[in-house]
Order: structure tokens, then sequence, then C-alpha cells
């Protein structure tokens, strides 16, 4: 017997089913829970813990991968009136929906309203849907683009950003783009056009958003793609990272 467990965890492990080896272990060492139960209903058992570990590995890897700039959660989430944020808007964008319309969100509100940290949430809400997310601040993106362009390696790149569910664009509208600048965004804006979301947060009033991009032609194109059709969300009151730096200080008046 204890060669036939070896043999089996051993195959099991060459498969890389380690939650069906560690759930079969856990079987073998308490027998007498599961004693009454059939064969089909053991097996499932087995499969439903190798299905859990392969989703969660699914989630830690897509969450690494997007290297979010803060680990946001919507249940942490301020719902303060000051900041006009909507709880049943946020609860409906947490079900996806808007990502299987393509649909794009636009954050904007003052610097440290807490665009970052919803944007951040919004994004890791969909990895534990088991969704492909990218998290650039924009000036950090267009510099990566560039380097691209010089070791060869744009395509690849275009190709695998394009391909993502959602894109977060941080920072957005920091300081006016270059014509390089410019032709890279509309590039990837378009290779995303209707197929996938993405979301831009950003202190600039997406009004003044065409200015920025700084040519009529590109700034047309670009936030056609963009705006139209999108989810704005415009987040007021006072700057959490003040108010946290105060708490933090000892001032307790507010």
């Amino acid at each position: 017997m204890q060669n036939i467990t070896q043999q089996v965890n051993s195959q099991l492990s060459n498969l890389k089913l380690s939650g069906i080896r560690d759930a079969l272990q856990q079987q073998y060492e308490q027998p007498n829970l599961y004693v009454e139960q059939s064969f089909e209903e053991r097996l499932s058992l087995l499969l439903d813990v190798e299905i859990t570990q392969r989703d969660q590995r699914k989630i830690e890897r897509l969450t690494r991968q997007a290297k979010f700039r803060v680990g946001g959660t919507l249940s942490q989430l301020n719902y303060g009136a000051e900041r006009q944020l909507d709880k049943t808007q946020i609860r409906s964008l947490a079900q996806g929906e808007w990502l299987r319309l393509h649909q794009n969100i636009l954050i904007t509100g003052a610097t440290g309203c807490g665009k970052t940290y919803l944007a951040c949430a919004l994004g890791q809400n969909h990895c534990q849907q088991g969704n492909s997310v990218y998290y650039f601040r924009l000036k950090e993106l267009l510099e990566k683009m560039f380097l691209a362009q010089a070791d060869g390696s744009y395509r690849k790149l275009i190709n695998k950003l394009s391909s993502a569910s959602l894109l977060i664009l941080d920072d957005w509208g920091l300081e006016p783009l270059t014509a390089q600048q410019r032709s890279d965004l509309l590039e990837l804006i378009d290779a995303r056009y209707d197929t996938k979301s993405t979301l831009i947060a950003s202190q600039l009033p997406i009004e003044n958003w065409y200015e920025m991009i700084g040519e009529s032609t590109h700034a047309d194109a670009i936030l056609d793609r963009l705006v139209h059709g999108a989810i704005k969300l415009e987040l007021k009151g006072e700057s959490m990272r003040k108010k946290l730096n105060s708490l933090t200080d000892g001032d307790h008046s507010s």
C-alpha cells in the first residue's frame, strides 16, 4: 500500500496536480471522514481542491503581472458624502459588465483625492475574476514604448498591451505629449478600441485633454476612441493623502 501511495503521489506531482495530491493525502490521513462517500464523491472533492488551487494561482499570477501602484480593494473605499462616489455604481462596476461591453472608465479629480486607489481597486477586483490587467503611469508607459522602438520589441509590446482585458493608465495629462508619444499612444488606443477596456486616471479635466495631446488629428482620433461611450467618474473632496497625513500627525479635528 505504501509503495502504491508513493507511486500515485509521484504521478500526481509529475502531472502538476498538487491540489489533488494534497487533498488525497488528507483522505489517507482521515479515512473515517470519507468512509461513507462513494468513489465519485471522493473524486469530486479532490477535483474541487485542484480547481480552487489553480484559480488562486491564476489570480496571484494576474495580480503580480498587473503591477498595481497600490494594493487597493473595493471593500475599503471611502464613500464619504464629500467624495460624491456612488456605492451603487461601484457595485455595478465590480460585476464587470463594462469589461464585457469594452467600455472605458475615465476617473478625474484633484491631486490626492483617491483616483489611483480606485483605479487599482477596480483592477484588483477584475484580477480576482480571472481577467488580465496592466497598470502603468502614462509617462512610464510612453518611455517603455520609446525604448521598445529602439530595441526592436515594439510590436511585441503593442500586442501584449492590446491583449489585456483592462489597461490602466494613471497620471494622465501631467505634461504635453511629443509627436512620437502621440503616435505611439494612438496606435495603442486604436489596437484596443472596441475590443478591450481602458481606464484613465487624471487630475486634468477631460475638456483639457485635447490641449494636452497637442495636435488636432491625433487628439481627435485618441479622444474619440477613449471618451465616446465611456463611464466618467469625477472624484471630489479633500485630498485623501493630506487627510491621512493630518491624522498621522495627531490632528483628529476633522
